[in-house]
């Protein structure tokens, strides 16, 4: 992994991706004690960060390789974003999804044209259940977040932080991820490590699936101990990537840990303030912005709405807490 694969992903997804701004609100500003970016991957197509990555890789296949179709394995977002990328390359997808998932995302992903495989989280392994699929169909898995082009697309993400807050003036500032497998996180850092490097990247996660978190502390990945237990589904991963580990390792700074509850409140004011929805996991850094503003640093603070796909009920239950 690399600056230029990340360029090359920006080059590729020009025109067919959303570049999403930085926003920001005087009345988050107050909670945080500092001035809040927000950038709205909520507004991407398919409602998250993860047509970036999703197109870049689809787009880096060799034609006769993508023809074949290609298989996902994803809580939603993922496979919302590579059920698009697919038909926009005249291709099939197949997208292996937890049964436990938001129907919203089954039933987004579906409408978008991909076969749907459902599966129980807590017994069955969705890398077996890919890769026998993959070798039975011919099938190309795009991973999640431990692949090489999907990293890069994620990457696209840190590039337009840079520019913008160049463009803005900001100079010194952590940058909060909401972070899973470590994609977008390990993408961002990269971009910036290039381009702002006074910037400085900081895992978000929920609390009792804060594997990235407590990997950073520990030195070594450290898996977490469930996989379910969190409305934050969006970024609950068993542990970082072997290929994102080694960047989150290098780049970031110390993770910060919200509560279900404080991602719901979080939630409630990106919709109050800025007009926003967010999922309860891709409000996450924007949780750990207005909540754990003790363990930031700095007058200024550029957080990720990571996705936007969230069920009736929850968003409600999160509009309750205003």
């Amino acid at each position: 992994m690399n600056i230029e694969m990340i360029r090359a992903a920006a080059t590729r997804i020009h025109g067919h991706a959303v570049r999403t701004p930085l926003v920001r609100s005087e009345f988050l500003d107050q909670i945080a004690g500092r001035r809040v970016w927000v950038k709205p991957e909520c507004l991407q197509h398919t409602g998250s960060f993860k047509f970036r990555g999703a197109y870049s890789a689809l787009s880096a296949m060799a034609p006769d390789v993508r023809a074949r179709g290609v298989i996902a394995f994803s809580s939603g977002n993922h496979a919302q974003g590579v059920a698009l990328a697919a038909r926009m390359h005249g291709t099939s997808s197949v997208i292996i999804m937890p049964a436990d998932a938001p129907q919203m995302k089954i039933d987004n992903t579906r409408a978008l044209g991909a076969e749907v495989v459902l599966y129980d989280r807590a017994t069955e392994s969705r890398d077996e259940i890919g890769a026998t699929l993959s070798a039975e169909r011919g099938l190309t898995l795009v991973k999640p977040f431990d692949n090489a082009e999907v990293i890069a697309g994620q990457g696209t993400c840190g590039l337009e932080i840079a520019e913008d807050a160049d463009r803005l003036g900001i100079k010194d500032a952590d940058v909060v991820v909401c972070c899973g497998g470590g994609g977008l996180t390990a993408g961002i850092a990269l971009a910036l490590e290039a381009e702002a490097p006074t910037l400085r990247v900081r895992p978000a996660e929920p609390a009792g699936f804060d594997d990235v978190a407590r990997s950073l502390a520990a030195h070594k990945i450290v898996k977490n101990p469930a996989l379910t237990g969190s409305i934050c589904d969006a970024i609950i991963t068993p542990s970082a990537g072997d290929l994102t580990w080694p960047i989150l390792r290098r780049l970031c700074g110390a993770g910060l840990v919200i509560t279900d509850d404080e991602a719901l409140c979080a939630m409630a004011h990106a919709f109050s303030r800025l007009k926003l929805v967010a999922e309860p996991g891709g409000a996450a850094a924007l949780a750990a912005a207005l909540f754990r503003k003790d363990e930031i640093e700095g007058d200024d603070v550029i957080v990720t709405i990571s996705g936007g796909n969230v069920d009736p009920a929850m968003f409600t239950a999160a509009l309750e807490t205003l």
